[in-house]
C-alpha cells in the first residue's frame, strides 16, 4: 500500500509539473490554447499572469516530492497531506470559478492521493 500511495503522490506531482510547463512556457501556444480553451490574443495578454500560476503550481510539485523524499517516513506523510490538502483545495476553488473539468484533473486525484496516504 506504501507503494500505491508513493504512486498516486507522484503522479499528482507530475500533474504539476506538466501545469507548470503548460502556463510557464506553453500558455501561448496551440498546445497551451487548446489546455485552457483561449484565444490567441487573450493568451498573448494574460502570459506574465500565467507564468505566475504556474510557479505557484511548480511549488505544490516541490513539496509533494520533498513530503515522498523525506528521511523520516512519519513527517513525509505529514508533508504530502498538507500539501495534497492545498492541491484538492485549489481544484475545488479552480472547479467552482473557472471550468468543472478542474476538479477531474486535480482534486480527484489528489484526494485518491490522501486516501492512499492515510491507508498506508
Amino acid at each position: 500500500m506504501a507503494l500505491l500511495a508513493s504512486l498516486a503522490v507522484g503522479f499528482v506531482a507530475f500533474i504539476h509539473v506538466y501545469i507548470l510547463v503548460l502556463e510557464m512556457f506553453l500558455w501561448a501556444t496551440p498546445r497551451g490554447l487548446k489546455a485552457f480553451g483561449l484565444p490567441k490574443d487573450l493568451a498573448i495578454k494574460t502570459k506574465a499572469l500565467a507564468a505566475n500560476q504556474g510557479l505557484y503550481n511548480g511549488f505544490l510539485s516541490v513539496g509533494l516530492v520533498w513530503g515522498l523524499q523525506h528521511p523520516v517516513p512519519e513527517f513525509g506523510k505529514q508533508i504530502q497531506l498538507f500539501f495534497l490538502a492545498f492541491v484538492a483545495t485549489a481544484g475545488i476553488f479552480g472547479a467552482a470559478t473557472v471550468k468543472a473539468k478542474i476538479l477531474f484533473v486535480q482534486t480527484i486525484p489528489a484526494a485518491l492521493a490522501i486516501g492512499a496516504v492515510l491507508f498506508a
